[in-house]
């Protein structure tokens, strides 16, 4: 019986893989293999298999049987496409060793060029090409990669002694270095593996390709591969294929060349041939940037020849792949070899620009357009961005919590940060971690660090709320708030230094650098466009002010699906009179306070519904624990004291009987306004009172009044009575009717598997998936961040999930939750309105649970928009169809 087959042969107009076999040969072999069945140029070669790369895990970092056998099988090919032989001294044939998963990870594993050289192959090298140089400058080269990349030396070791000789030499290139200096450098170089691994360096041929193979597989579990998987939701079961190709060298002189080229600007998207060449190079001296690369329009002058069949060769791949590619060639004495076409990394403004000129160019349909960007790009365009031209000093690394960039003084205190703001002074907010009570330096500021806290942090979620750069659980920086300074990796920070922050890569950089403004472009709004034409999920925003509702109608959302009253609460005009009920003793004190209250949370919702007029606004009432409402400092109670005429000692025995030991378990939420049913009565009194006075201005206005924490139908339904009767109490006294429903938040276990009885008394459903996921895990968002990120990369979760809806566990409740409240009601209104709402593959799966809408930050709403029409697009060719 046949074993399974692990090599597969390219080469010679002929290849035993396709392009569409990339799960098994990885983009780069798959790539090859297609363009060798184009008829176009590429050197022969062959592809272990992915599964060759398991399999090697699986054996103890042992071959599977029969691999090695393949593997000379199909070297016999490639000698016999090239009439050379692998290891003889007279005619020697070189390889490549390349790594190559079915995604790309570029710069993540490792390659290793010029295989086969000893010191008797070397001489037929020279020989054959007649160029004793070229010959050394392959060996030199073969020595010192194989060197870091197999035997795990230091680069720097042979850089040192590199530089060294070039200086010695007064040689400013390595192309000006003799025959001499490169024979010199091998045996300097060998010298350095000897010592380094008590070995001298391997000259049997088939040895350095057994040991080139191994690197590549072991270099899928490195440290650079493990990070890059992690951070882009690649699995670790893919593996990388190996594909073993022929040498051909751009070194051999100024007819001979090397070059990376996009068939369109990876930037713009502009259609331009665009890309940069090297004569008498290899390609790791492009990517090295020893040596400025060249314009692709250089090679036309000199090698005019080469560079028509270059263009004839990327227009025959980008209109076969309908896709904008990443291609690399070599020019070996004036003969094109394509080395390798893969779909090409862009930036947003690229992908969008590309994907809607394709389809005007009919290559490509609309749907294809929309499944060709990858949602959380989208942020790139977003949100102010730092110019990727710019050298950077990075100085720290957190979580890239809340995209775009941002330019500040370091301030340490929200206050700090209100005053400087006043004073026109941009600043970076700096906590070990943020509260509710730091809302107005939030706002103040220009960015925010945090040094605990992860990607669902108060930090992160309000920022994201906000459109402002957060960078979060930024381990790496010490607080001194006495001192007013930080520290990080050896640098002192101090109060009124200027920081910069990434956003989009949770980077802290000393100092100020460029930004630029992102624009959307027309393409944008078309492909948006289209988008809307096909989803089905309605996207809603979460917003709590005019501004925020204002942003989120500019990027497309449908209403307002959270509006939180609490952060109301915290402006400074009201703050005082938030107080005074907490302290207040009796409900006549309580009455009064709420009384002042009033007036500015009508205000407040006015503007709102004014701002997202027609619309649906979920206005949820007041969901905290009162003591985030009171200071938690000394100091802080001090000057609370003597603002309020308050014994300090009152405050602190106030402060004392509102402690919680778990206040995310304890009194918030609809059991406030069971204890406290006043703070309920007026915050509904508001949202009727604000719909009646914009009613009468012809203003049509659709409020929905939400219940937090919901775990038994007896609170919903006193809760709703209280709602009810509130209402109408304030349209008998306008003379006006409204229209308003009222629901609850799904953010309980108990809520999800009784769902059928509180639908009973809810008008809409929405699943408040932070909460849930605190309660079905077990786990505090705030301070999990110290340990799920090793759960993560241990294998232990696919994923953070307070990032992800975690479908299997929360998943089940809420299709539990769906499930039940529509047997109860058929067309319950359901939503989602947690930090999920706008994270596409969470999106995905409110699509297949049949929901109505997401609800996430204004500035996710375009993601939001994009994941919902791709939802759309693949449940329909998955044949899917809800069972809800």
């Amino acid at each position: 019986m046949k074993g399974k087959k692990y090599v597969y042969s390219f080469g010679d107009g002929k290849a035993e893989g396709r392009g569409d076999m990339k799960d098994l040969l990885g983009g780069k072999g798959a790539g090859l293999a297609e363009m060798s069945r184009l008829g176009i140029p590429v050197p022969a070669g062959f592809t272990i298999t992915t599964e060759a790369c398991l399999a090697f895990y699986q054996r103890d970092k042992r071959y599977p049987t029969g691999l090695w056998q393949e593997a000379l099988a199909a070297l016999k090919k490639v000698e016999k496409s090239f009439g050379l032989k692998f290891g003889d001294p007279l005619e020697p044939l070189l390889v490549s060793v390349r790594s190559g998963a079915r995604a790309s990870m570029p710069g993540m594993m490792d390659t290793v060029l010029n295989l086969g050289l000893n010191d008797q192959t070397v001489q037929g090298l020279i020989k054959k090409t007649d160029n004793e140089r070229f010959g050394y400058d392959a060996y030199r080269r073969f020595v010192s990669m194989f060197g870091s990349v197999v035997l795990k030396i230091d680069r720097e070791r042979f850089e040192q002694v590199l530089e060294q000789k070039k200086q010695s030499l007064g040689a400013y290139l390595d192309t000006d270095l003799t025959v001499e200096a490169l024979v010199d450098l091998v045996k300097e170089f060998k010298k350095i593996v000897r010592k380094e691994t008590g070995s001298a360096f391997p000259e049997d041929p088939f040895e350095q390709l057994r040991l080139g193979i191994d690197a590549v597989f072991n270099s899928w579990y490195g440290k650079r591969a493990n990070t890059y998987r992690r951070l882009n939701n690649i699995p670790d079961d893919w593996g990388t294929a190996v594909s073993v190709v022929a040498m051909v060298f751009g070194n051999m002189g100024e007819t001979s060349g090397t070059g990376v080229a996009f068939t369109r600007d990876p930037s713009t998207g502009k259609k331009r041939f665009f890309g940069e060449f090297l004569f008498n190079a290899q390609g790791e001296d492009v990517v090295a940037g020893i040596r400025t690369p060249l314009a692709i329009e250089a090679l036309k002058k000199r090698l005019p020849k080469a560079y028509q069949s270059l263009l004839t060769i990327y227009k025959k791949l980008e209109k076969h792949y309908k896709d904008m590619l990443d291609i690399e060639f070599t020019i070996q004495e004036g003969k094109l070899y394509m080395l390798q076409s893969r779909v090409g990394k862009r930036t947003a403004a690229a992908a969008i620009q590309i994907a809607v000129d394709m389809v005007e160019e009919k290559l490509i349909s609309r749907k294809t357009a929309i499944l060709r960007i990858d949602p959380q790009q989208l942020d790139q365009l977003l949100h102010p961005m730092i110019d990727p031209k710019v050298k950077l000093n990075v100085i720290a690394k957190g979580l890239p919590a809340s995209p775009g960039a941002a330019i500040g003084k370091v301030v340490f205190s929200a206050e700090e940060a209100e005053a400087m703001a006043e004073r026109h002074e941009k600043v970076i907010l700096v906590r070990s971690e943020t509260s509710p009570d730091d809302i107005g330096g939030m706002h103040a500021a220009e960015g925010i660090v945090t040094a605990r806290g992860g990607m669902t942090s108060h930090a992160a979620v309000v920022a994201r709320g906000m459109g402002k750069c957060c960078v979060a659980g930024c381990g790496e920086i010490v607080i001194d708030v006495a001192a007013k300074t930080f520290v990080a990796r050896g640098v002192t920070v101090k109060g009124g230094d200027f920081i910069s922050l990434n956003g989009s890569t949770g980077e802290v950089i000393l100092g100020e650098v460029k930004l630029i403004q992102p624009k959307l472009s027309a393409a944008f709004k078309t492909l948006m466009g289209w988008a809307d034409g096909i989803r089905r999920l309605k996207v809603r925003a979460n917003a709590d002010n005019k501004r925020d509702a204002r942003v989120a109608r500019e990027f497309g959302a449908e209403g307002i699906g959270l509006c939180r009253t609490e952060h109301m609460f915290f402006e400074e005009d009201r703050i005082q009179a938030v107080r005074e009920m907490i302290l207040a003793a009796s409900l006549e004190g309580r009455k009064k306070a709420l009384a002042k209250l009033l007036p500015m949370q009508k205000g407040d919702f006015v503007k709102i519904l004014q701002e997202m007029k027609g619309l649906p606004v979920t206005i949820r009432l007041l969901d905290p624990p009162l003591h985030e409402f009171l200071p938690q400092t000394e100091a802080d109670l001090q000057n609370l004291s003597q603002e309020m005429k308050v014994p300090v000692e009152t405050l602190r025995a106030k402060t004392r009987s509102l402690h919680e030991f778990n206040p995310m378990l304890g009194h918030r939420g609809c059991r406030l306004g069971i204890s406290f049913p006043e703070i309920y009565e007026m915050q509904v009194e508001a949202i009727i009172e604000a719909a009646c006075s914009l009613r009468k201005k012809q203003i049509d206005v659709i409020p929905e009044i939400m219940i937090p924490l919901v775990a038994h139908v007896n609170e919903l339904a006193q809760l709703k009575a209280l709602c009810i009767r509130k209402a109408k109490e304030v349209m008998d006294r306008r003379k006006t009717q409204i229209s308003y429903t009222i629901g609850t938040m799904i953010e309980l276990p108990r809520a999800a598997l009784l769902a059928d009885q509180i639908a009973k008394e809810a008008d809409f459903f929405s699943f408040g998936t932070n909460d849930l996921t605190q309660t079905t895990f077990g786990l505090s968002r705030d301070d999990a961040g110290t340990f799920l990120p090793e759960y993560v990369e241990k294998g232990i979760l696919p994923q953070d999930p307070f990032v992800a809806i975690d479908q299997e566990g929360l998943g089940a409740l809420m299709q539990i939750g769906i499930e039940k409240g529509r047997k109860t009601k058929a067309k319950l209104k359901i939503g989602i309105c947690g930090e999920h709402g706008g994270e596409p593959s969470s999106i995905a799966f409110c699509h297949r649970l049949g929901m109505n809408y997401v609800s996430c930050s204004p500035y996710r709403v375009p993601i939001a928009r994009l994941a919902a029409a791709q939802a759309a697009i693949e449940s329909k060719e998955a044949g899917y169809r809800s069972t809800i």
